[in-house]
């Protein structure tokens, strides 16, 4: 598993490697890349790469929460200059039960919704913007961002830490083939889920709209 991962860094020196991560990380609010690409799977292979030795821990920690943080504070801005105009958009427009759940846990929980949202992939695009469009204050706004933002980095990269760290010692009990197996089998097991939780997401997603559509008045 770490051998593959530094095949696919082969030859980058670490400062890419670190501006890869920090430019996903970044742009998963900021340009809304997150409807593509969750950030937590940048983190979480840069923290195997760190267990390889093939980046420094503490760097990649301040690297990845200095981008969340940069990255949402954007999405904020975003929201907040473009405000319902932003709705509109085609990427709004497809998640609408996401964005109906984001605003319900904004007006429910205040800046906490911030917090929260930090944890899960859509709600992480949509939060920054969201918050900014119902005009919260920023210094609020950044107070939970940045919580949430250290909280989020730390856990997901020492995950992906300990897992290369785990790789190596199973590799050294078991033999690396059985190790390997092992591996192939979580990441099965992981992508399953993923595309089980996508198409569960997307029936709620299909259904919400045509909620809306039947709730909509038809014109006299």
């Amino acid at each position: 598993m770490l051998e593959n991962f530094n095949a696919l860094v082969d030859g980058l020196p670490p400062a890419v490697v670190y501006l890869i991560i920090a430019a996903l990380v970044f742009a998963e609010a900021a340009l809304f890349f997150g409807f593509l690409f969750p950030g937590e799977t940048a983190i979480v292979v840069g923290g195997v790469l760190a267990a390889s030795g093939h980046l420094s821990l503490p760097l990649l920690l301040v690297i990845a929460v200095g981008s969340a943080i940069i990255g949402d504070s954007v999405g904020y801005e975003i929201g907040r200059k473009y405000g319902t105009r932003l709705l509109a958009t085609r990427p709004m427009e497809k998640h609408k039960a996401k964005v109906a759940k984001a605003q319900d846990l904004i007006r429910r929980r205040g800046a906490f919704a911030v917090f929260l949202g930090r944890f899960t992939a859509l709600l992480r695009a949509l939060m920054p913007a969201l918050v900014g469009a119902s005009r919260m204050p920023y210094p609020r706004f950044l107070v939970f961002n940045a919580i949430g933002a250290v909280s989020w980095v730390v856990a997901y990269t020492l995950g992906g830490y300990f897992a290369g760290q785990a790789f190596d010692r199973a590799a050294t009990m078991v033999g690396r083939g059985l190790a390997i197996a092992l591996a192939v089998l979580v990441v099965v097991g992981l992508v399953v889920w993923s595309v089980r939780k996508r198409r569960r997401e997307a029936k709620e997603e299909d259904e919400a709209r045509e909620d809306a559509e039947h709730d909509t008045p038809v014109p006299r």
